[in-house]
């Protein structure tokens, strides 16, 4: 129930980005790819806004707001089909937390970012995603429109089990 009021905290967090006044450089990505789990993959989307980007005191670094809403598709895999919990629930995630860049605009490395969500999940536990609190990291490059990540989910061994979601993922993007 928590986590669910959570989601949808997010959820509505989300939304409101679409509503930011024009004046504030938001960038709404659609992200799509494959998840896995072991070796064991699915399917996995995302809706992104990263907003704004601020500076770090005086430093090179700057930091922009990142709202996500993803679905991570179940599993079907024999060996986990008696473990509680299992693999089969589709999960969502909900997540909010901070993307990092380095450098100015027009440097050769500035495409580079690093983030950090704290998120919350709804849908069903799997051994992926046990617990209704994840964190989510994510390394990536983009350019304009265009973007490709490498972003892993897990519970930090809060709770067990803990394998966690790794996942590599495409995206589409565009300013409002």
């Amino acid at each position: 129930m928590r986590s669910s009021l959570a989601l949808g905290a997010l959820a509505a967090a989300l939304l409101a980005a679409v509503s930011v006044p024009a004046a504030a450089q938001t960038h709404i990505e659609v992200q799509g790819g494959r998840s896995y789990m072991d070796s064991y993959g699915t399917n996995a989307f995302f809706v992104e806004a990263v907003f704004d980007p601020r500076a770090m005191g005086q430093s090179r670094f700057t930091w922009s707001p990142d709202v996500s809403l993803g679905y991570i598709e179940g599993r079907d895999i024999g060996r986990y089909r008696d473990s509680h919990p299992g693999v089969t629930n589709d999960v969502w995630v909900g997540a909010l937390g901070a993307r990092l860049h380095y450098g100015s605009d027009g440097d050769w490395y500035h495409p580079f970012f690093f983030s950090f969500q704290v998120a919350g999940t709804a849908g069903g536990r799997t051994q992926a995603l046990s617990s209704g609190y994840e964190f989510v990291s994510t390394l990536g490059w983009q350019y304009k429109n265009v973007s490709f990540q490498v972003r892993h989910i897990s519970n930090g061994s809060f709770k067990e089990p803990n394998r966690g979601e790794t996942m590599a993922l495409v995206g589409i993007g565009f300013d409002i």
